[in-house]
């Protein structure tokens, strides 16, 4: 794969999620009953970063959990034909039954992956409501699933593939499309 372009910067990155804790506060009129679940691994990053957003707006600190999915996805199979599957654990120290579950990703695609997340969410508990924060959809999807919330919307071709780097993990700040 050769890139093709950088089309967020950090500084990019940082106007969006901003934008993105913005909306949350003002579509649950506050963040009463709402809790952020970063899917591992970037989404992670993404929740604690509009976390502190939120909490600097509100000056209310805004509860942060982690969830693996990898127990829960359909192309499981394919992907650990000879191998165990690695779990790395969920980590949500709260209750989410009745509570409004902002799930936060990194990229939005097929659908697939939230749809596992929302089916590990219910396994832990039964929210109130579930929403969908990414910070880039690329379009393409195959299940009914659409993000509440987007950093940017990103259209690309099903010979592209987006990358978001975070600086928590690859050591550099950007999403870019590469080109198979």
């Amino acid at each position: 794969m050769t890139q093709k372009a950088v089309v967020l910067d950090e500084q990019a990155i940082r106007r969006a999620l901003t934008r993105v804790a913005h909306e949350i506060i003002e579509k649950n009129k506050g963040i009463e009953n709402c809790v952020l679940v970063g899917i591992k691994t970037r989404g992670i990053y993404i929740a604690k970063r509009l976390a502190q957003r939120i909490s600097e707006i509100e000056e209310k600190d805004m509860p942060v959990g982690e969830l693996d999915i990898t127990l829960y996805r359909d192309d499981l199979t394919k992907k650990t034909s000879n191998e165990e599957p690695l779990v790395k654990g969920s980590d949500i120290p709260y209750d989410i039954s009745n509570q409004k579950v902002i799930l936060v990703d990194d990229v939005l695609y097929t659908g697939r992956t939230v749809r596992a997340a929302m089916d590990a969410l219910m396994d832990i508990g039964r929210p109130s409501a579930i929403q969908l924060a990414v910070l880039v959809d690329r379009g393409h999807r195959e299940l009914p699933i659409r993000a509440d919330y987007v950093g940017k919307n990103i259209p690309t071709s099903s010979d592209e593939k987006i990358v978001v780097a975070l600086m928590e993990v690859d050591k550099i700040e950007q999403v870019s499309i590469f080109e198979k």
